[in-house]
């Protein structure tokens, strides 16, 4: 079966082709989205099939944990826990945008989602086509970009398509990614006022260095 390209309006997402989105996801399958840095592959993350799904065709390792892109910080209070001053002082800086924070995982996730660490990694995107179908699917969806282990990130949906082939029913076409480089990844999961850059990106170190000693 060959992969079913859908266009979306990168700004206007057009409902009944969200709904086709979300409809793939509710079925377990594997959609590739544009995010606002790469393309990246969704899955439903309490479908522990489709999340092992993501780990085969990525030949991921299994002890690394998967990002969740989610509609708005609310939704992070469900799904985390212990979040501190230090998290909503840069999600009310960087959110929605290209910054990453981990944080200790609620009850709510599955450990396979973890990689059993007992972290999560959450981001709110500035891609209205992820936000809306995070907020019609009612749940988080899966980030991690849509390329093969030691290919590059893909910022155009014909990339996808290159890479996965048939693997993945469905890829949306939302045009090119607004930016060419991967998110910052900043870990507050050890509590207190500690912090850790585990990635530098769109972000710069400086930058949430600054917004933290506010």
């Amino acid at each position: 079966m060959n992969a079913e390209i859908l266009r979306i309006h990168p700004d206007e997402p057009e409902s009944e082709h969200i709904d086709r989105v979300v409809e793939c996801l509710d079925r377990g399958n594997v959609a590739a989205l544009p995010t606002d840095t790469f393309y990246g592959l969704a899955v439903d993350p309490v479908n522990l099939r489709a999340v092992d799904r993501i780990y085969e065709l990525k030949t991921r390792a299994r002890h690394k944990p998967l990002s969740l892109l989610i509609a708005d910080v609310s939704q992070a209070y469900e799904l985390a826990r212990g979040i501190d001053i230090a998290f909503d002082t840069l999600a009310e800086r960087f959110w929605p945008g290209p910054l990453t924070i981990i944080v200790k995982a609620g009850s709510k996730l599955p450990l396979r989602v973890t990689a059993n660490t007992g972290n999560v990694a959450l981001r709110v995107p500035e891609a209205p086509i992820c936000r809306a179908v995070v907020s019609k699917l009612g749940l988080p969806i899966t980030a991690t970009s849509a390329n093969l282990r030691g290919a590059a990130e893909c910022t155009f949906a014909n990339c996808v398509l290159e890479q996965f082939g048939d693997k993945i029913p469905l890829i949306v076409d939302g045009g090119p990614t607004a930016r060419t480089m991967a998110t910052t990844i900043v870990d507050l999961s050890g509590g207190g006022n500690s912090w850790m850059i585990l990635r530098e990106g769109a972000i710069p170190t400086h930058e949430i260095a600054l917004a933290l000693q506010r």
